[in-house]
């Protein structure tokens, strides 16, 4: 993927960044680290077993990509990745039911809190993985791209506006040959991150057209609703007039939306989705290598595309099960790596994470602790002190 001057910013964006104790929660840290502080797995060591994730459905084509490029590595390895949608994969991650989940947010705190009799004992972090642009995708025959400004697209999809020759989008769009058509918003009907983004998008641009909090479920009831991105993107596809957000990999053969960024239209692209990742600051008091980020929806720079995702690979810092445990070491790393990103790139259109962030997920992964690898008599948790 190509760079501007303006991306791989991560370093100075997250420098002096604080990784501290959840709040309320105590002095808790990741056990992963052995006699001497070396990482207690067995490197290089072969995955054997079925494995199961469920979460982000944005995930699904890097997902299949990441399986495909693990397995080649480990062939006695089964996974399976259920796209079930952000809010449902942290909920079976945190019943137990999952060895990762895949969110389009990061865990709350309240259910980082609750993470501990997943994760024997110990807690759930958020690693980002996937980053990608969320585009508003359309049906109108013979239109490629529009205009529209932040106020516009909430205005749409709160059914302010209802037609596609409404005065403002023409005034935003002067040379296209708008219809006299019925506008269609189409919404997920699941607990989606992609669509709690795309309403933080939303709600910190537009406040006044778009008041709502943002949040995994649709706020209006209003609107047709469809599961998840293939749903969405399929409604739209069989219906003229049709518009819905969802991530950039699934509306290729839609019409896209350039967005109002200060006084410029940016339309939708890798790097540009990037650079808000890159200037935007970690998420303060959260464990030890979580890696959430506080997403800087309100830039006005050119170079960069707010209405962006981060997807996180939502995991335990400590298994009880040994080869499950060792299969999410292996994994994460493998989806942090050059390889496993410029897979995801090819096979979803995603940008690739800076490399400090590869290195930082490959320390989180090390440190990843195995339960039947503890001594006897080591204490099942060790405080340790927080950068």
């Amino acid at each position: 993927m190509s760079t501007s001057p303006y991306t791989r910013l991560l370093s100075a964006a997250t420098a002096g960044a604080l990784v501290l104790p959840l709040a309320g929660c105590g002095a808790v840290a990741l056990p992963g680290l052995g006699a001497g502080g070396e990482p207690t797995a067995e490197p290089g060591s072969s995955v054997v077993g079925s494995f199961r994730g469920a979460g982000a459905s944005s995930q699904e084509a890097a997902m299949e990509a990441w399986i495909s490029g693990f397995q080649e590595q480990h062939p006695d390895a089964a996974i399976e990745y259920d796209p079930v949608g952000s809010g449902d994969g942290r909920e079976d991650f945190l019943a137990g039911k999952t060895a990762f989940g895949a969110s389009d947010v990061a865990l709350s705190d309240e259910e980082m809190a609750a993470s501990g009799p997943a994760c024997d004992g110990g807690n759930a972090i958020d690693l980002p993985v996937y980053i990608s642009p969320i585009a508003v995708a359309f049906n109108l025959e013979g239109i490629d791209r529009l205009n529209l400004s932040s106020d516009l697209i909430a205005r749409i999809f709160t059914g302010q506006i209802t037609t596609w020759d409404d005065p403002a989008i023409v005034a935003a769009n002067p040379e296209a040959k708008l219809p006299a058509l019925t506008i269609t918003p189409v919404h997920r009907s699941d607990d989606s991150g992609t669509t709690e983004n795309f309403a933080d998008y939303l709600h910190a641009t537009a406040p006044a057209a778009w008041p709502h909090e943002p949040d995994g479920l649709w706020p209006l009831p209003e609107g047709f609703a469809a599961d998840g991105t293939s749903g969405v993107t399929d409604t739209v596809r069989s219906t003229p007039g049709g518009i819905t957000y969802a991530d950039a990999s699934a509306t290729s053969d839609l019409g896209r939306v350039a967005i109002k960024v200060g006084e410029e239209y940016v339309p939708y692209s890798a790097d540009a989705a990037a650079a808000v990742v890159d200037v935007s600051p970690r998420i303060e008091n959260r464990y030890e290598h979580d890696l959430a980020f506080e997403l800087d929806r309100k830039i006005d720079k050119p170079f960069a595309y707010p209405m962006v995702l981060v997807s996180y690979l939502v995991v335990c810092s400590r298994y009880e099960d040994k080869a499950e445990g060792r299969f999410v070491k292996e994994f994460v790393e493998y989806v942090a790596s050059a390889e496993g990103q410029e897979r995801a790139a090819a096979a979803a259109g995603s940008a690739t994470i800076s490399s400090d962030l590869r290195d930082w997920i490959a320390d989180a992964a090390k440190a990843i602790y195995l339960t039947q690898d503890r001594p006897d008599d080591q204490p099942v948790d060790q405080a340790q002190d927080q950068p």
